[in-house]
């Protein structure tokens, strides 16, 4: 019998216990995967804000995510939130942030890579320890302070 997802479920509950993925340790991961997560989710969030505002030729919401996902966008955001962040974001931020990395920026200046590694660890982080609603705070202020919210 397959299973639906009730109201009163999350979509996460639902995708763990189907899944029969296990309680985990956040701190047990490096930074880097933790980075590799936020990543995802963050593109995740973007692509579900820029089709919020219709229909479009996807060319254009590719180009409109890409903007928001390269990292150029994810420093400025970053350093747009950073006197804002607690001091354990301000940890996962640090970690992913000073983490050698195998890859190189392709069309990043260092830093920017560097602080873009350092925002999506923090968002992996948040979104690992299932604060959703702190993860999608920081986001959005965050786009509304590099003018990026309509």
């Amino acid at each position: 019998m397959e299973e639906s997802i009730k109201a009163e479920d999350s979509f996460i509950r639902f995708c763990k216990d189907s899944l029969k993925l296990g309680e985990i340790d956040v701190r047990t991961y490096s930074p880097l995967v933790l980075a590799y997560i936020g990543d995802a989710v963050y593109e995740l969030v973007i692509r579900t804000k820029v089709i919020n505002h219709g229909s479009m030729q996807v060319n254009k919401m590719h180009k409109k995510s890409s903007g928001l996902v390269k990292a150029e966008t994810q420093a400025r955001l970053i350093k747009a939130l950073e006197e804002e962040l607690t001091e354990e974001e301000t940890a996962a931020f640090k970690r992913g942030r000073n983490a050698k990395s195998v890859s190189t920026a392709k069309h990043a200046t260092v830093i920017d890579y560097r602080m873009a590694t350092g925002f999506e660890a923090l968002i992996g982080y948040l979104y690992l320890t299932e604060q959703y609603e702190r993860m999608i705070t920081l986001i959005s202020h965050g786009l509304l302070k590099i003018g990026e919210l309509e």
